[in-house]
């Protein structure tokens, strides 16, 4: 009865936080098991009293201020400057641009909001189809979630209660042969569609480009290299990145004024709850699946189809990108993982790292895929071209991921080789 009306719920649109929170409490009543009542309100709240959540609203503040502090211009102007003159350039700069978005934002739909604005325009300027430009910077959206920062990784870190920090570490393998698959898939295109020739920079043009792109580059390393360096945790890194963009939107570019401040720090605590508050109504439906042994039987199930762990890392990428068709990342994340998470590191001994690389990376391909897809239907919406365009163009690069996705699968050594 509670898994037809989570369905239900579901169908008819009633928000995800709100679905887990009332099958959890259904759950106790079918059941008659009403002693858990006095557990409901603690466990709700149980959901939110971990350190490493502390680093979601931060990361969404930096995310904020680069955007009012006009980083994220100079960086594709930088990204020009390295890729220089050749076919197709623009389309490689908007791709560029994605990944040192990416190491910043840490958010798909946060970075095709931002880039849509910057790179869309300026590739239809040089006489790229609206349509095609739009679907390379929703590609470039995939890399948020992967190079760190990630939220995802918080979550998942949080959920999985291992280090945030090695996560972050882990995913920089993975981000970087992401990144060179779609680069490989824009060489295609370019070929195939004949894409425009950037326009070719004179020196000064290059050395000034670069010149003011170094200060936007001071915030993902003071993230990365701050985690790295040990000299911080995942929360405090992302504190200093935040008054990184302040400072170099402030002094540098002279762009940020301290009335944006507020507004940013409005919509960060708004962006924020909604995503706090989907983690503590989940908590409640773990509490629930782990009531009822739901790990256990998972585990004997799948480990009768097989014992190899490959095998069983491949059921779970099929399994999770029928998922996230239907579910966001975040919600599918906090559901899944409790219950397969076990699974992977008892009985197949799989690293808790390799197994998370593997979750987060196919649940960000449902953003882009139908029929919930929000960072899909965000591009649409921002663009006016039809969401079903949009998928049909992405195609090659969701094939370029699964592709690595397999690799990473076959080669965990490519996730743990630097942790």
């Amino acid at each position: 009865m509670v898994a037809g009306l989570f369905v239900v719920l579901l169908v008819i649109g009633v928000p995800v936080a709100f679905v887990l929170a009332i099958s959890a409490l259904i759950y106790i009543f079918s059941t008659g098991n009403t002693v858990l009542l006095d557990s409901y309100p603690q466990q709700f709240f149980g959901g939110l009293e971990n350190y490493g959540l502390l680093a979601l609203p931060l990361f969404i503040l930096v995310g904020e201020c680069m955007n009012e502090g006009g980083i994220a211009r100079r960086l594709m102007n930088m990204a020009t400057a390295l890729i220089g003159s050749i076919k197709g350039g623009l389309a490689y700069v908007n791709l560029l641009s994605n990944m040192m978005m990416a190491s910043i934002l840490g958010s798909t739909v946060a970075q095709i909001t931002i880039m849509s604005r910057i790179a869309v325009p300026e590739m239809e300027r040089v006489g790229y189809r609206r349509d095609t430009a739009v679907a390379i910077t929703a590609a470039g959206g995939l890399l948020a979630p992967i190079i760190p920062p990630s939220m995802m990784f918080v979550i998942f870190g949080v959920i999985a209660q291992i280090s945030i920090g090695d996560l972050f570490i882990a995913g920089i393998v993975p981000g970087i042969l992401l990144g060179l698959a779609f680069f490989a898939v824009l060489g295609w295109m370019a070929r195939r569609h004949d894409f425009p020739t950037t326009e070719k920079l004179t020196f000064p043009q290059r050395l000034k480009a670069m010149r003011d792109g170094a200060a936007a580059v001071l915030i993902p390393l003071t993230i990365v290299g701050s985690i790295l360096g040990g000299l911080a945790t995942p929360t405090e890194a992302a504190a200093l990145a935040c008054v990184a963009a302040i400072l170099v939107g402030r002094l540098v570019y002279r762009e940020f004024d301290l009335r944006m401040l507020w507004p940013a720090l409005l919509r960060t605590a708004r962006n924020s709850a909604i995503v706090l508050f989907l983690i503590a109504a989940a908590n409640l439906f773990s509490w629930v699946i782990t009531f009822e042994n739901l790990p256990a039987l998972a585990a004997a199930w799948i480990s009768s189809l097989s014992d190899s762990p490959a095998t069983f890392l491949v059921l779970v990428m099929l399994m999770l990108l029928l998922v996230g068709m239907i579910l966001d990342p975040i919600p599918a994340l906090i559901l899944v993982v409790p219950v397969l998470l076990p699974v992977a590191t008892d009985v197949y001994a799989i690293s808790p790292f390799h197994f998370g690389m593997i979750v987060c990376l196919t649940l960000v391909m449902g953003l882009l895929t139908p029929p919930v897809g929000s960072a899909l239907f965000t591009a649409s919406a921002l663009s006016g071209v039809r969401a079903e365009r949009i998928a049909v163009l992405l195609l090659p690069y969701l094939a370029a991921m699964l592709m690595v996705l397999l690799l990473l699968i076959y080669v965990p050594s490519l996730v743990t080789v630097l942790i």
